[in-house]
């Protein structure tokens, strides 16, 4: 299909452009900065603020997949980095549905629950976190995505369009990955407040891909992880010493990730394929379920 990728410059946005690629799809790409790849079909450069931007890389898509934004909460204007993630998710979202466009695949995050950027160290109320959740979100990035999650939603009831929107932690590979995990590695206390949660690119690529091609209906809201957490400590420890008393509705053996993404196994049919720990990773082990 003709897959329009928004962000598609970025760290998770090249990844997915290969993966659709392999995948015999065809690409068109926005980006704020030039995209000099000859596979796109075409490329828009400029802020997906500006309409017509949009409405003209929207033309002839089939499908997007809505990664432009702003993905870190680093901002010395905080109202700014809000207005901007939420301008462009709803700019995305109502002329894909405007253009007729049948499936929308979008980056939300984990921090939608807001633990990972919370001006207030806080724990969740339980453990495995699922999509059920509640949300504690009191900064502005997090905020961003809970509204990105609502547009997603009022864009299906309005135009009918399906929605995917995928809840991801940390995506790395490489240098990038091992520079976060060495972190986490010294200080453990690093990752508390986004419970050590991780997720390898190439499988946020696939796990992209499959929501894209998966015959659904409807607005899904996804946490996708990994299945073990960043830190060589057990999960049980890393409760113990950062959370405790903390109720866990689920068996949480050696270094089991805090974050339940059984729903997305189910839907998708996507189990992660990379690990960080050495041996191949245990694909054989159930996945929990809710």
């Amino acid at each position: 299909m003709r897959v329009l990728v928004t962000g598609a410059a970025g760290h998770i946005g090249r990844h997915v452009t290969d993966e659709l690629f392999a995948g015999g799809h065809q690409v068109v790409a926005t980006d704020l900065v030039p995209v000099d790849d000859p596979r796109f079909e075409r490329v828009h450069t400029g802020d997906l603020q500006d309409r017509e931007l949009v409405r003209a890389a929207m033309e002839g898509a089939e499908a997007v997949v809505h990664l432009g934004a702003i993905p870190h909460p680093n901002s010395d204007d905080d109202s700014a980095l809000f207005a901007t993630n939420c301008l462009t998710a709803h700019r995305v979202f109502d002329e894909a549905g405007r253009a007729g466009v049948g499936r929308v695949v979008a980056a939300s995050s984990l921090s939608a629950l807001g633990l990972a950027w919370s001006p207030v160290p806080q724990s969740p109320r339980y453990v495995p976190v699922d999509e059920e959740h509640p949300l504690l979100v009191q900064d502005p990035y997090g905020l961003s995505k809970v509204v990105l999650e609502e547009a997603a939603r009022s864009a299906h009831r309005r135009y009918g369009t399906d929605f995917v929107c995928m809840r991801f932690p940390f995506t790395g590979t490489d240098d990038r990955l091992a520079l976060q995990l060495d972190q986490v590695r010294k200080d453990p206390a690093s990752g508390r407040m986004d419970l050590w949660g991780w997720l390898d690119t190439r499988d946020a690529a696939e796990a992209v891909r499959l929501a894209l091609e998966t015959e659904l209906s409807g607005c899904h809201i996804l946490n996708v992880a990994a299945r073990d957490t960043s830190s060589p400590l057990s999960t049980a420890a890393l409760l113990e010493e950062h959370h405790p008393g903390v109720p866990a509705f689920a068996e949480l053996p050696g270094h089991t990730a805090l974050f339940d993404s059984s729903a997305c196994a189910r839907l998708l049919g996507f189990v992660p394929k990379h690990t960080w720990r050495p041996g191949p990773p245990a694909l054989d082990e159930e996945i929990p379920r809710r």
